[in-house]
């Protein structure tokens, strides 16, 4: 009998029921956090006076906080408890969530953004943790499901929600909003989780954690603030960048070299691993710049209410779930590997179409890319996580989880500043490229609405001219995604253990 069946037939096994819903709410409320300010950024922005590039970081520092603290999820576990160290996570980020909504400033609430990321970000790896504990092997795929429910319908359905929050209340209810939410998973797990064994651990290699945080956040910082202060032409930039390559070079050296390093090199060992880390760190890149996308996207350019960009994106929470309810299914006929590779290829499908959108796009061609991309998700997310931990030792999971979270969580604060850094800088350069081409004597324009040698038609001009630029340099970022997806589907091949009996056999 394996530990995890040992778990599974204990005392949790008994509120196996209770566990697992107060788990995934969260988990739930932690990846809904991750995208639902999206839509209320503009709202925010006039709130607390922030420009275009600032109110940004209202995204990236709650993801930046998340990533970086996600790596000792293991190892505060195992030095506090399991159960003590997941309640405290919980109250925190419930604590965290009703200061932001109640800052007034851009420092504020990019602050408690910064608390809140920290308290949630061992959310996801417990939580997957336990359900690994208190449910059987034979059963994990269904486990699985459940976890990926939680953990993607937040990033997915948030922006709808926080659409309708911030149209019929206020942006501070996206963060109020986690507070009933907080309180009962909370309860539940201080109540019917039991606590595992703690106090007897090795030392945090606090020097490979700091360097690894630096690393992280000085990238962050480059990235984000690169596009406005002319990247390498900024002092600060090159300092910044100094600083995240010297954590890097750090982090590697005490990775390969120190007897107890930060992240144990035994879990990159294992081929599943690795390359589940490497399928997390795109998927999340696409699926979270996307979101951080289409919501101006739809506001801006399209025009649309905040309710109805909201509505727009719902059907990607749709897809997800059908796919989640199906994943454990398909998962007895077909194996992981293809699965994985039937969800890359849809993906890159839906991206595809993504890339033909003009500012005509009818609001059925964006549900239904929408849907087939939420579909894809569900369909990867299932047998990924399921393959990714098949072949790890038991003791190594909650390490694994938390590295695996924390990648994810790169990924997903690279892609939205990388995406809004070549928005930007695409923008300008297709306006300028557009604006080449015309002339006064334009046999469309002279005498026209768009007569550049009037003031009022110059300005109509310009106008356009930035609106065109901008749509191209959005699907310009959907074809980078594209591209993204399609050189994740040669990795299928390198997968191991894949056949359906190896994913459901009993120990």
């Amino acid at each position: 009998m394996s530990q995890a069946g040992s778990a599974g037939e204990g005392g949790d096994a008994a509120n196996r029921g209770i566990l697992t819903v107060c788990t995934i709410l969260a988990t739930l409320m932690q990846s809904l956090d991750s995208t639902i300010a999206n839509v209320a950024l503009p709202y925010m922005q006039g709130s607390v006076s922030a420009s275009q590039d600032q109110i940004n970081w209202v995204l990236t520092s709650y993801i930046v906080a998340a990533a970086i603290m996600t790596a000792p999820t293991g190892f505060l576990a195992a030095r506090f408890g399991r159960t003590r160290f997941f309640v405290t996570a919980v109250l925190g980020f419930t604590i965290a969530s009703v200061l932001c909504g109640m800052a007034q400033s851009l420092d504020e609430i990019v602050v408690f953004r910064l608390l809140q990321g920290m308290c949630g970000a061992a959310l996801v790896p417990l939580s997957q943790a336990v359900l690994f504990d208190i449910y059987p092997i034979e059963q994990r795929a269904f486990a699985i499901g459940l976890w990926v429910l939680g953990v993607n319908i937040g990033p997915v359905s948030g922006p709808m929600l926080g659409g309708w929050l911030t149209e019929n209340y206020s942006w501070r209810w996206v963060f109020y909003i986690n507070v009933p939410v907080g309180i009962v998973a909370a309860t539940g797990m201080l109540l019917f989780l039991k606590e595992t064994p703690h106090g007897k651990t090795n030392k945090l290699d606090w020097l490979g954690f700091g360097a690894l945080s630096l690393a992280v956040g000085m990238l962050q910082l480059v990235l984000d603030r690169g596009e406005t202060l002319d990247w390498f032409s900024s002092r600060e930039i090159i300092v910044e960048a100094c600083l995240a390559a010297l954590g890097l070079y750090i982090f590697l050296v005490q990775f390969s070299l120190a007897p107890s390093p930060f992240l144990s090199p035994r879990l990159f060992t294992d081929v599943n691993f690795t390359l589940g880390c490497i399928f997390i760190f795109i998927m999340g890149l696409v699926m979270f710049a996307t979101l951080a996308l289409l919501a101006p996207f739809l506001q801006d350019l399209l025009n649309y209410p905040v309710i109805t960009a909201g509505l727009v994106l719902s059907p990607r929470g749709l897809g997800m779930m059908l796919a989640t309810l199906l994943s454990g299914r398909l998962l007895r006929v077909l194996s992981p590997r293809a699965m994985i590779g039937i969800g890359l290829t849809l993906s890159a499908y839906a991206l595809y179409e993504m890339t033909l959108w003009t500012q005509d796009v009818s609001a059925w061609d964006i549900l239904s890319a929408g849907f087939v991309q939420g579909f894809s998700l569900g369909i990867v997310y299932v047998p990924m996580a399921t393959i990714t931990f098949l072949t790890l030792a038991p003791e190594m999971r909650t390490e694994a989880a938390g590295v695996y979270a924390m990648i994810r969580n790169l990924g997903s604060a690279i892609g939205i500043s990388v995406t809004g850094a070549l928005l930007v800088s695409n923008t300008q350069i297709n306006h300028e490229f557009i604006g080449a081409a015309i002339t006064p004597f334009s046999h469309m324009l002279a005498g026209g609405f768009w007569n550049p040698a009037s003031p009022p038609g110059a300005v109509a001009l310009n106008a356009e001219v930035t609106h065109q630029a901008n749509l191209i340099a959005y699907l310009d970022d959907f074809r980078l995604m594209l591209v993204l997806t399609l050189l994740e589907i040669p990795l299928v091949f390198l997968i191991r253990g894949a056949a359906p009996a190896r994913v459901q056999a009993a120990e």
